[in-house]
């Protein structure tokens, strides 16, 4: 039982339906008689058969359905639609939040190895009042301290930006030692959980130069602190490190880059290895991975979509012991 991979089929209005196909493609029969695909059935039949992809599906009741298919399993989720690639931001909303309930449900109570998440529009989950699906999953798992955390990863490096999807002049008020502190905690026991590695770890300043290291900055305020009492539970943790160089070569003398703020280290990541990295959310009950993109809807039916990420995600829940 534990065996089994769940894929949410994530946006309707994106290009979901063609890095699944593209991902099913690529995969052994070993993963594909352990992939259940949360989704709407008809939803999907219809989606494929418009980007003419020949995947042969089956509606299944639940995850005890013991089928070793090469078909794509599917449990359905209810949607209301006319057209495939334009339901209601209203239906859409239900379907993403059913959705993410039932792969939360099937995660906690231990029935998978984890779930698996394609892209979604933020929208679409706005009527929870969180900012993201980190936030989301870490309410639903009952997180009230804000200790889950964001870990873009790729075998060579991974970064973790401190606070997520929030506006550039909320930052500053978020940056607090307490919050650094119970931050790194998740990234360390996570990190040494999942690859079995005590990582080095650089964390960047906020602030260009790092303010110079002035006295009323957030580096000397906040940050600094948190890292000297972080480096005394036995953290191999260096900073701040200006953002403006890391890039270049020094990201390379560490296992992680955390960065204060969401595009201060997903920019240079992605500019570096593009699609080949993985979002994981560290610090909930269960493991919770997506690709490291968006839903792209201006590439909808296009047939330009990179699968990598998803495929990625794939061969990592399949891997995990």
């Amino acid at each position: 039982m534990r065996k089994k991979i769940i894929i949410v089929a994530g946006d309707p209005n994106s290009i979901n339906s063609e890095i699944i196909f593209k991902c099913w493609k690529k995969i052994n029969h070993n993963i594909k008689k352990r992939i259940y695909l949360i989704g709407n059935y008809k939803l999907i039949l219809s989606q494929f058969k418009k980007i003419n992809a020949g995947i042969s599906l089956i509606k299944v009741k639940n995850i005890n359905s013991e089928l070793l298919s090469n078909k794509l399993k599917i449990i359905d989720i209810p949607l209301n639609f006319k057209n495939p690639f334009n339901v209601s931001l209203n239906s859409s909303k239900k379907y993403v939040i059913k959705s993410f309930n039932l792969a939360h449900e099937l995660s906690k109570n231990k029935l998978v190895k984890g779930f698996i998440n394609c892209p979604i529009n933020k929208k679409l989950i706005s009527t929870t009042k969180k900012v993201g699906v980190t936030e989301f999953l870490a309410e639903k798992c009952k997180i009230k301290n804000n200790s889950e955390l964001m870990l873009i990863h790729n075998k060579r490096l991974s970064v973790t930006p401190l606070t997520t999807h929030i506006k550039l002049k909320d930052i500053s008020k978020k940056i607090k030692k307490d919050l650094i502190v119970k931050k790194m905690l998740t990234l360390k026991e996570g990190f040494n959980k999942l690859f079995n590695k005590n990582p080095k770890i650089a964390v960047l300043g906020l602030n260009p130069h790092n303010a110079e290291l002035i006295h009323n900055s957030e580096e000397r305020k906040h940050i600094i602190p948190a890292i000297l009492k972080l480096k005394k539970k036995g953290f191999k943790i260096t900073g701040p490190l200006s953002a403006d160089t890391m890039f270049i070569n020094n990201y390379k003398n560490y296992d992680i880059v955390v960065g204060m703020y969401h595009d201060q280290v997903l920019a240079p990541f992605k500019s570096l290895f593009h699609f080949d990295a993985i979002n994981l959310t560290l610090g909930l009950k269960y493991i919770r991975v997506s690709p490291d993109h968006g839903p792209a809807s201006n590439l909808v039916k296009k047939n330009k979509a990179n699968y990598l990420s998803l495929l990625r995600c794939i061969k990592f829940i399949n891997n995990l012991n």
